[in-house]
């Protein structure tokens, strides 16, 4: 699914700073994947040159063996419309637009029939939970339900990989465990791949692995064999490794 080799990325011309060291990544079909580690740690650089926000200064990422940093503009549209999903910590969905017209969005620029648009939000919306929401514009409607939306609309199009940034960060506890029992549910049901950047150890321990950065390196990786409960308790263990937290008093 996801190929990523001896990627690095440079920042600076006179005072250079190294974000990323030579990451080496793979990520399987249908996957659920976390990236955890410190603030500046590299987690969002990452999730930016996966997502072909940024560039990377060497290296190369291949999703299907398609590498779309060697596309031009264009090209990387569409890449971005076709292959991918996006999640982000603040929903990035259009307030003046109802719910539904948010949802299909991904659709629209691409031209999709009205008929194909409207039967695939009225299917995915029902499965989501929102299928009351759909002629609410995104202001009238609860922080949870807006992320419902944002995930509807990563999702409608059947991307390759879904990129998910600190997707419960704005939430409460229970939107929190709302949307990330939605994330485990579409990576179960429909084997959707899903690339999620989080601080949360809660919403980690809905993964079935964790990459460890520190310093721009992937440092370590563990996988839930065991249940929720121990791999949540794994997580915090290994954070605190990770981050050199020690018994100072």
């Amino acid at each position: 699914m996801l190929q990523v080799k001896k990627l690095k990325k440079i920042y600076g011309d006179t005072v250079k700073y190294e974000a990323l060291k030579e990451i080496d990544l793979t990520v399987a079909d249908g996957e659920f994947v976390g990236i955890m580690g410190p603030s500046g740690s590299g987690k969002s650089t990452l999730l930016n040159l996966l997502a072909t926000i940024d560039h990377p200064t060497s290296g190369t990422i291949e999703l299907n063996g398609k590498n779309p940093h060697t596309m031009d503009q264009e090209q990387i549209a569409r890449f971005r419309r076709k292959e991918l999903g996006f999640v982000f910590q603040n929903f990035n969905l259009m307030p003046t637009l109802t719910v539904e017209e948010n949802m299909v969005l991904p659709l629209t620029l691409d031209g999709e029939k009205v008929a194909v648009m409207q039967r695939s939000a009225k299917e995915i919306a029902q499965r989501l939970g929102i299928a009351d929401l759909m002629g609410k514009r995104i202001p009238e409607i609860s922080g949870g339900q807006q992320q419902r939306v944002a995930v509807a609309r990563a999702m409608i199009h059947r991307p390759n990989l879904v990129l998910a940034d600190e997707p419960t960060g704005n939430l409460d506890t229970k939107s929190s465990k709302d949307v990330m029992r939605l994330l485990r549910q579409l990576n179960q049901e429909d084997q959707a791949t899903i690339l999620m950047v989080t601080h949360d150890p809660l919403a980690a321990s809905y993964c079935q692995r964790i990459i460890f950065i520190k310093d721009g390196s992937l440092v370590h990786e563990i996988r839930n064999t065991n249940g929720q409960k121990e791999f949540y308790d794994q997580i915090i263990d290994e954070l605190a490794h990770v981050e050199e937290v020690e018994n100072e008093f």
